[in-house]
């Protein structure tokens, strides 16, 4: 069959932060991709505020270099992939090893595989795609290659990978500095026998299948992911597998339900580097953006009007966590950070907070969202949205937060599936590295949250590896116990292990709240009378209503308390007039820390300028006959 060598189309994948970007970007720089006066960032390929802020990729990007390979033949496109690491965000990764023929596993020199590394690779050994091993950050002090390579042989052998994928190459890099080698370097040491990524782009020519195609099959052209222009509409970006694509061309649209319409391509542009140029014609294996199609959608199919043939769409995992997302209820609704009204007005009038308007949001993230659902409620101002994972969820909403919604999230709940007359909940394979003298406090988190432990190994270094596998609802909450169980010094990722019977009851929180059962502000007299109950999360001046959630108690159960109350003003001396008290620093909880602290009668309140906790019934008196009605069995 006809083969174009003039491209190639690799994806990088890896856990996170084993440094994909890093690399990414020491090969658009060595590619020539850049004039030399140009200003570029540190990981410019994670363009999203959120992505640089968490320093994790978070949607699938592509980008394109020009190779000019050293005897002097002509140049070689190579399209790469940028995918996230997390499994939350597992839509992007499938969507992305659709776009290639190849793909790249990276993996941290010193860490070795880890969850996400099983994950991503487990998806491109299922798609039959090529590997090729990078072993990164070989720098590292604490860097043990021999070893991780032959983790990552152990990984391969477990995921049932077949004999050619197993024969794979392996490349020996730091990505910071821009360096790989072919030939092993001593641990933590920079590869001495290279000074550029040229080995690295000679192995994935050489190990990379290129594009092959059928001159006289009709046009077909996948649809992989969507982009939005202020004069363009929406964008398209396609995979073209067979045939041509051109500017002015009309092509058939082929949707998710089958129909069929013709559509005129108004613009097509090919990627170089980091910006998208205009083109005339794209050919097989080429990944280029189109426009005209005003409501496309991921997995459709753009083909020949004479004989329309549409590509298989793209599937995805099954989500494993949800939470309702409504309207804002609470008192303080459009009154802005501090909650007074008129002085915030000025502050508050790109305010959404109308049904309407969150429900026109969650609709345009379905668009671009393959991984998520969302599904209607009881209730006509909020819906059940369900995801990949907890952090998927959290992204979401901050990004709904920043652009002006205020709303109310309920506590993250598992997505049980009915299966031989049973109800099976969702497991998580939970990879934990601690320090040796952790491992007793860690085991009795997981003991708590009824995980179950599959392997353990020491390496010798201090440092300790447990493998459990956890029920999905208890490990909502469990990242802030598990750094205070640890000191801050634990390494804890998991990824989705399937479905298993249902674990029965987890109590994973043992302390109750503090309630505020007035409206006003919060004084110092106040705090300092409350400190020794628990933990406050508000600063003196903070406004607070009944019914919100102003710390946590030291005790089981919940207590309602007096937060605005005044010291009284006498014109006697008191004799402790001159005892000084300090009052202790809140704990500011941020949006996953205020998500993971909600019980079940609670929720979170999230508005551009404050999360706040609160009951989901306000009132204390409604709350007390609820509670007292649960324990007469009423």
């Amino acid at each position: 069959m006809p083969t174009r060598h003039d491209i190639r189309n690799v994806a990088i994948v890896a856990h996170v932060d084993h440094g994909k970007t890093t690399i990414v970007d020491a090969m658009l720089k060595q590619a020539g991709a850049f004039a030399a006066h140009q200003h570029l960032d540190d990981r410019m390929m994670d363009s999203n505020d959120l992505e640089r802020e968490k320093g994790i990729t978070i949607l699938a990007k592509n980008t394109a270099v020009k190779y000019h390979p050293k005897d002097g033949s002509a140049p070689i496109t190579i399209n790469i992939i940028d995918t996230p690491g997390h499994a939350d965000f597992g839509g992007e990764v499938e969507r992305g090893l659709s776009m290639v023929d190849a793909v790249v596993l990276l993996v941290d020199a010193s860490e070795g595989p880890l969850p996400q590394t099983r994950f991503v690779l487990r998806k491109a050994l299922q798609q039959k795609l090529p590997v090729i091993l990078c072993i990164n950050k070989t720098d590292r002090p604490d860097s043990r290659i021999d070893e991780v390579v032959n983790e990552t042989y152990d990984l391969f052998l477990d995921l049932d990978a077949d004999e050619e994928q197993i024969e794979f190459p392996i490349v020996y890099a730091c990505g910071r500095d821009g360096v790989a080698s072919l030939t092993k370097p001593e641990d933590g040491t920079v590869p001495p026998d290279s000074d550029s990524l040229e080995p690295f782009f000679s192995t994935i020519l050489a190990h990379v299948p290129a594009p092959v195609y059928d001159e006289e099959a009709p046009l077909q052209a996948h649809v992989t992911n969507l982009d939005a222009d202020n004069f363009l509409g929406r964008i398209a970006l396609v995979r073209v597998e067979q045939g041509e694509l051109r500017k002015g061309q009309t092509v058939a649209w082929i949707k998710r339900d089958g129909t069929i319409s013709n559509v005129r391509i108004t613009e097509l542009m090919m990627t170089e580097a980091l910006t998208r140029k205009p083109a005339e014609v794209a050919g097989p294996g080429d990944i280029c953006a189109v426009a005209g199609f005003p409501d496309i959608m991921i997995g459709e199919t753009l083909a020949d009007p004479e004989n329309p043939i549409a590509l298989p769409l793209i599937s995805v995992d099954e989500p494993a966590i949800s939470m309702t997302i409504g309207t804002n209820t609470s008192p303080m609704v459009g009154r802005g950070g501090s909650g007074k009204g008129a002085d915030a007005k000025s502050a508050v009038k790109d305010r959404k907070v109308t049904a309407r308007q969150v429900k026109d949001r969650l609709d345009r993230e379905l668009v671009g969202n393959v991984s998520l659902r969302v599904l209607d409620t009881e209730r006509p101002d909020a819906w059940e949205v369900q995801g990949r994972g907890e952090l998927a969820l959290a992204i979401l909403v901050e990004q709904m937060r920043r652009e002006g919604f205020e709303l109310t999230i309920g506590k993250p709940q598992v997505v049980t599936q009915e299966i031989d007359g049973k109800v099976h909940e969702p497991v998580e394979r939970m990879t934990v590295d601690v320090p040796e003298e952790h491992m007793g406090a860690v085991t009795q988190l997981m003991g708590v949250r009824k995980g179950r432990m599959d392997n353990m190994s020491n390496h010798g270094s201090g440092w300790v590896r447990m493998e459990f596998v956890v029920p999905s609802r208890g490990l909502i909450g469990f990242r802030t116990e598990f750094l205070t169980g640890t000191r801050g010094t634990g390494i804890a990722h998991s990824i989705h292990e399937g479905h298993e019977p249902w674990f029965g009851q987890l109590v994973t929180r043992n302390n109750g709240s503090l309630v505020a059962d007035r409206s006003g502000s919060v004084t110092p007299f106040a705090m300092i009378n409350l400190q020794e109950r628990g933990v406050l999360f508000t600063e003196p001046g903070t406004e607070v209503y009944e019914g919100m959630i102003v710390g946590e108690n030291s005790r089981s159960d919940d207590m309602d308390v007096n937060i605005t109350k005044e010291k009284k003003l006498t014109n006697m001396r008191a004799a402790s007039a001159d005892n000084t008290e300090n009052v202790v620093p809140p704990r500011r909880l941020s949006l996953e820390q205020s998500l993971e602290f909600c019980r079940d009668d609670e929720c979170v309140e999230v508005t551009p300028e404050a999360v706040r906790i609160r009951k989901v019934v306000l009132d204390q008196k409604d709350r007390s006959r609820t509670a007292s009605r649960a324990k007469s069995g009423k």
